[in-house]
């Protein structure tokens, strides 16, 4: 670092707005709470090299090119990358490099390159089957998710017993394909992440009632808006994937994370095995939306009718239309997903509609309307009797403000001794169970457990609780600006009038504190200069104390007399 390339950059940064600069600090990734006292404690400290060697991390391999080619040339940076590199503080308002940023990018070792792609080629076909496959096995993972959050681990990935979950659920093929599809569904903002768990978002909630074209039109657009922006066109496209594993030459993170994002596109077939794009998803790549009518030609119809069976089963002549699925899901388990897919009532199930809000009228009304051959006596029946059945426990909240559960007495005493519910802490309390637990939290453990149970309201009327609900974000993220506000104002504080005259003193306080030998330029009271060489000891007091080199005697000098600092 030169001290005229510090000079030049402390100037810049104290001439930009207060956004400007806090963008500039976040670019760089400067913990907000830093230590800075003046805008020549940040110019020295973006100049750093442990400074510029973590921020190449974010240096693409054309910003990286272009660096090098300017520093070789002794010229600025090509116009096209010149703004994103001077709005990091790695170039000067002109575009010319730092002296060092090129020390510390002649320095770098660039990473190793992956391969990400070691599939073959496959037709329109293929890939808009695997679209297919990819969207019917995400709405599963967000269906399972619904009822009970994923297990989350400490890196963010999904807990490896959640993965035999969705595995053994038919969810996922593979427990790699189980990790990927929640990586995208996270990505997408359809999962969100909290310490221990991922839950069902809102937008996830929305896309379960969604057309399947649509679904992955939705999901697609939201992975390519997120691509990091070294994969990014100015078309709002993507560079050709052939490049992607260099696209960050220097961060040693993007091995690993160009593999996980090269995953995720393939598996949503979004790209081909070999990292091709298929015909009809041609437009998302350029920065347009996907061929969506070449796309729905390749997929399988919907129907929005079953064959309800004898056996309590409904089969599904084709894929059932997505709300369609949505419902029957909650009053039948769904056994296979094909084409075909099969779905089975049983009184489990009819019991969890029935919790979840279904009535006997308004389930009879849904399957008549949905069945191509009316709804059979067998299952009819067992609507009746989960009907009949439905609501011998209720729960409520009690004046008191406890959770309280009432109702058939053989049932309560069932619950008091089941090991399944002592989370709950229930004690009995005359003929009834109460507990601090919260009303939703009881009801959908007693459901759980299959125990016919009702929630009611203050007034004792059925009431439908929600279930793992989830908003978007907990809380908005305090904005750029508020962030470094603090430190803004702090270096905004220091501010002088003559600014030469506080950069020469930090220059003099520098070479005191490493006890350095500068030459000074001094202006004697006839106006003429003279130049010392000094062995900086001491400042203070408006003065500026050193040993002659030349005379060998200790010098002190006003500060005010010198005109200019350099080391020797």
């Amino acid at each position: 670092m030169t001290a005229s390339d510090a000079r030049a950059l402390a100037t810049r940064l104290a001439t930009l707005d207060p956004d400007a600069l806090a963008a500039v600090f976040d670019a760089r990734r400067i913990a907000p709470n830093t230590s800075w006292t003046d805008f020549f404690d940040a110019a020295d400290a973006l100049l750093d090299p442990a400074q510029l060697s973590r921020a190449l991390a974010d240096v693409s391999d054309l910003e990286a090119a272009a660096l090098r080619d300017a520093v070789d040339a002794d010229a600025a940076v090509t116009p096209g990358l010149r703004a994103g590199l001077v709005s990091r503080a790695l170039a000067d308002e002109e575009g010319r490099p730092y002296a060092a940023v090129a020390a510390a990018l002649g320095g770098a070792s660039p990473v190793e390159s992956p391969l990400i792609f070691e599939g073959g080629p496959e037709s329109d076909a293929a890939s808009a089957e695997r679209a297919f496959d990819a969207v019917a096995s995400l709405a599963d993972i967000l269906h399972v998710a619904t009822r009970t959050p994923l297990g989350r681990i400490g890196s963010g990935a999904l807990g490896a017993g959640d993965r035999r979950r969705l595995v053994e659920a038919g969810a996922a093929a593979t427990s790699d394909a189980a990790d990927t599809l929640v990586a995208i569904a996270a990505e997408s903002g359809l999962l969100a992440g909290s310490e221990r768990n991922w839950s069902v978002t809102e937008s996830g909630t929305a896309w379960l009632g969604i057309r399947t074209v649509e679904r992955w039109i939705e999901v697609a657009r939201r992975l390519r808006d997120r691509l990091p922006a070294a994969l990014r066109d100015a078309s709002g496209g993507w560079r050709d994937p052939s490049q992607w594993p260099g696209a960050y030459p220097f961060d040693p993170a993007w091995p690993d994370r160009v593999r996980r994002l090269a995953a995720m596109l393939t598996q949503w077939a979004v790209l081909t095995p070999a990292g091709t794009t298929p015909q009809w998803a041609a437009g998302l790549a350029a920065g347009k939306d996907a061929d969506v009518a070449a796309l729905r030609s390749l997929l399988p119809h919907e129907v929005d009718k079953v064959y309800l069976q004898n056996d309590l089963t409904a089969i599904a002549p084709g894929p059932l239309e997505p709300q369609l699925d949505q419902r029957l899901r909650t009053t039948a388990r769904r056994e296979s997903r094909a084409q075909a897919a099969t779905y089975r009532f049983t009184a489990d199930t009819i019991g969890a509609a029935f919790a979840g809000g279904e009535t006997s009228a308004s389930l009879t009304a849904f399957l008549t309307e949905l069945s191509l051959t009316g709804v059979p006596q067998p299952l009819a029946y067992e609507i009746e009797r989960a009907a009949a059945r439905h609501g011998t426990l209720r729960v409520g909240v009690d004046r008191l403000g406890y959770t309280r559960v009432s109702g058939d007495r053989d049932l309560l005493d069932a619950i008091n001794v089941d090991q399944a519910l002592r989370p709950l802490g229930l004690v009995t309390d005359g003929d009834d169970l109460v507990t601090r637990t919260s009303a939703d939290t009881t009801f959908w453990m007693l459901s759980d457990a299959r125990y016919p149970v009702l929630a009611v309201d203050a007034d004792g009327d059925p009431r439908a609780p929600g279930r793992h609900e989830v908003t978007e974000s907990a809380a908005p993220e305090p904005t750029t600006s508020d962030r470094y506000r603090p430190l803004i104002e702090t270096l905004r504080a220091s501010l002088s009038d003559d600014a030469d005259a506080a950069w020469l003193e930090r220059e003099l306080d520098q070479a005191v504190r490493t006890r350095a030998t500068i030459e000074i330029t001094v202006r004697m009271p006839d106006g003429s200069s003279r130049d010392v060489t000094l062995e900086a000891a001491g400042l203070g007091g408006g003065r500026l104390r050193g040993r002659d080199r030349a005379a060998d005697v200790e010098r002190t000098l006003p500060l005010s007399s010198i005109v200019s600092v350099r080391p020797v």
